[in-house]
């Protein structure tokens, strides 16, 4: 510690302002003491403006009770950085790193920068081979791929949280045996839904290969904006340092963006669309640009963003900007929620951009990628004739269209819904697309070749 500055010069919201400090950096963190003696606690904040005349600094434990006399603020030298070790799996944190499961502090000699370090474009590897959910609507239609940023598209009350705690149970990495992990970082959430995540991954087993950071809806809004940080710089310590794959889930991208935007308005900032700060792009890049793979390293980071659309506007400018940054998306649809389905996967606008490079005949099978065109054509088709059963009724089909309609019903309540703890493997994901493409007549097929089809297709009679 250097010298101690007494004072603050404003306090407005979780930001404080301090006048005349020098030898400040940008993200450098600093520690605030007050000098009441009914409250001699020591605060951690974070330099986020440099001006001639005075620095800005949000402070990840609230301002409440900060004086603008009483109090000593002092330089560290350096970001916030934590404590690292192949220990963090198993272990529960919170928002800012710091443990929260009464075992102890993290045994350590390294600490990492939370805000990570700039990765050579050219370092980069392009993702290869799939990761599996056990979720047939992801593993054969918008498949996960190693390396990947595949976000979820959720809305208020869907099951999101469901699908995740689903995904965490069940992902695995084909080729690895006890080298993959999993980082779980949750934002904005009830205490309610922290206990069913810490209880579902006891529960399930797999809580020894999960690193978990919580952030409570009632904690300091500026330690929402560390989480998902703390969470991938600890997922990249375990892939670059521990040589394992790593999956990063981080739920929900809404609230750390709106943390953003409520700082953002705390520092007078001009606002963007809906009041988001101009850079709300290039901070969300910060994140999802984490993931990857790096030549001459063997672990790599897969991330799965999920966030809420606010009224399940797709074009709002979170999944706006998300989706131009990352590699596909999966949408939850409410009309299939609502008719009790699970996961309620909205197949049509899903996709998964880096799907045809981890799948076929090295990665799960040969017939997977035009299994997988030929389901999207078939159901896109039923949509076109639900919409002229409308006009002219069911009985006015042809048969053809008759057996679209049976097979869209089948699609939905076989190979689209599933049980929560239901799972699937690739091979029984692909053999029950086989099943349900043999309710429609072989010349309907047209996207799948004549040397696959003589081997899978079965017709149901």
């Amino acid at each position: 510690m250097g010298v101690g500055y007494l004072g603050l010069e404003k306090i407005n919201g979780p930001l404080v302002v301090l006048k005349s400090i020098s030898g400040a950096s940008y993200n450098e963190i600093i520690k605030i003491e007050t000098k009441n003696e009914d409250d001699n606690q020591v605060r951690t904040g974070q330099i986020i403006e440099i001006n001639d005349d005075f620095i800005v600094a949000q402070v990840f434990e609230g301002t409440a009770g900060l004086s603008l006399e009483n109090t000593e603020t002092q330089l560290t030298g350096g970001p916030l950085a934590i404590p690292l070790s192949k220990e963090i799996l198993g272990r529960i944190f919170d928002g800012s790193g710091r443990t929260i499961d009464g075992l102890g502090p993290i045994c350590s000699r390294k600490k990492m920068d939370v805000n990570g370090s700039q990765l050579n474009p050219v370092a980069r590897e392009y993702p290869r081979n799939f990761i599996q959910t056990g979720v047939s609507a992801i593993d054969a239609l918008t498949t996960l791929i190693r390396g990947q940023k595949l976000p979820i598209f959720s809305g208020d009350g869907m099951p999101h949280n469901s699908l995740a705690v689903q995904i965490v149970n069940q992902a695995k990495i084909s080729d690895t045996v006890g080298n993959f992990a999993i980082v779980f970082a949750a934002m904005g959430i009830s205490k309610t839904l922290s206990d069913y995540f810490r209880r579902s991954f006891v529960e399930s087993g797999v809580i020894e290969q999960v690193s978990m950071f919580l952030n409570l809806a009632d904690d300091p809004i500026a330690q929402r904006i560390l989480t998902p940080r703390c969470a991938l710089t600890a997922a990249e310590y375990l892939a670059f340092e521990c040589n394992m794959h790593v999956l990063v889930i981080m739920t929900d991208m809404t609230s750390y963006c709106e943390a953003l935007r409520e700082i953002s308005s705390s520092k007078e900032e001009i606002p963007g669309r809906k009041g988001y700060p101009g850079y709300l792009y290039s901070d969300l890049a910060s994140l999802y640009e984490r993931a990857g793979i790096v030549k001459n390293s063997e672990g790599s980071i897969t991330q799965i963003p999920i966030l809420t659309m606010p009224n399940d506007d797709i074009t709002h400018p979170i999944p706006d900007l998300t989706g131009y940054i990352t590699e596909g998306q999966i949408v939850l649809d409410r009309s299939l929620f609502q008719k009790g389905m699970y996961p309620s996967i909205s197949i049509l606008p899903s996709l998964s951009r880096l799907m045809k490079d981890g799948i076929g005949d090295r990665y799960t099978r040969d017939d997977h990628a035009e299994l997988a065109n030929q389901l999207f054509a078939a159901y896109a088709n039923l949509q076109n004739i639900r919409a002229l059963v409308s006009v002219i009724g069911e009985d006015e089909l042809s048969d053809t269209d008759k057996k679209y309609m049976e097979f869209g019903h089948q699609f939905e309540s076989q190979f689209i819904s599933q049980q929560q703890n239901e799972n699937r493997d690739i091979e029984k994901t692909l053999n029950l697309g086989w099943k349900l493409l043999g309710i429609l007549p072989r010349q309907e097929l047209s996207r799948v070749s004549d040397k696959i089809l003589n081997k899978y297709y079965i017709e149901t009679k």
